[in-house]
């Protein structure tokens, strides 16, 4: 009895030796792919410091984090499809087959999907052309707004009010980036034609050396104001225009100050901004006054 069980025993474990030797395989492959994982995230990291260690600008910081979320989401696709035809061929079945068959339906289906195969290659050379980073507000594709995520298929955007655009890099065409460098808050003031020129002039240059003594906002100024002059003489107002070199991004915000500080500036010194107005001539008024004077 006791040489049956034993006969018996040694027969279920050649059954499950089997099973069981896949399934350690499978562990060890799940195992390696992790760790490949977690070392790549952490070679990534040790990049991130390394180029932080080289105090580059915060610009080059956004680039390089962008280039490593990049870096990260392909390595981890391409260490899980590696690992996902190893497991598939220790369980048996063959991944020949399936990569001939995905040979064949990668070739139908680049056929009838140009526009995304395009978006890949466009946002390919958006990355690599530096064209935008993470954070950086710009206008594509008729929208504008913060850049929130840039991936090898689209650009994440944010708007002013919230909203969230997602434009496919294959239709962009052109890219105004607004935060490179520095760029410059216009401004462009309308003054009634009665009033003194120089004098508005003045306080033109006052009020932006007052914003640049502010020391909140004297940071984001980084020259005096340039003075272009009269830039048109419109049917009730003179068009002086202007503009200030500041941070690239901050032109709005010191616009809106520079503008509500010119406007208090000119109302205590009696220069008018004037608003659209009409004058009416009747043919019939006229006419009579010229036959009283006679």
């Amino acid at each position: 009895m006791n040489v049956l069980l034993h006969h018996l025993g040694i027969e279920f474990l050649k059954e499950w030796v089997p099973f069981i030797g896949t399934i350690a395989h499978l562990l060890v492959i799940a195992g390696i792919a992790w760790g490949l994982l977690v070392l790549s995230r952490r070679l990534i990291r040790l990049f991130e410091k390394t180029i932080a260690g080289h105090h580059v600008d915060e610009e080059d910081q956004r680039r390089v984090e962008t280039i490593s979320r990049l870096i990260n989401n392909l390595s981890s696709t391409f260490v899980w499809l590696v690992a996902g035809m190893l497991m598939l061929s220790e369980i048996g079945i063959s991944v020949q087959p399936l990569l001939a068959t995905a040979g064949v339906a990668g070739l139908a289906i680049g056929f009838g999907a140009q526009s995304l195969i395009k978006d890949y290659f466009a946002g390919f050379f958006l990355l690599i052309e530096d064209q935008l980073r993470h954070d950086d507000l710009i206008e594509i594709a008729g929208k504008s707004g913060m850049v929130e995520r840039i991936t090898l298929r689209h650009v994440r955007l944010r708007d002013y009010e919230g909203n969230v655009h997602y434009v496919p890099n294959g239709i962009i065409t052109t890219v105004t980036n607004r935060s490179r460098g520095h760029a410059f808050a216009v401004i462009e003031l309308s003054v009634a034609y009665q009033a003194n020129l120089d004098r508005a002039f003045e306080l033109m240059h006052v009020t932006a050396a007052e914003l640049r003594s502010d020391p909140e906002l004297s940071p984001l100024i980084l020259a005096d104001l340039e003075m272009s002059g009269v830039d048109q003489l419109a049917e009730s107002s003179v068009v002086i225009r202007s503009r200030l070199r500041v941070r690239a991004g901050q032109q709005q915000r010191v616009r809106r100050e520079y503008l509500r500080r010119i406007k208090l500036a000119f109302d205590a010194n009696g220069i008018e901004i004037p608003f659209r107005q009409l004058t009416i001539h009747s043919v019939k008024a006229d006419a009579a006054k010229s036959d009283s004077h006679d």
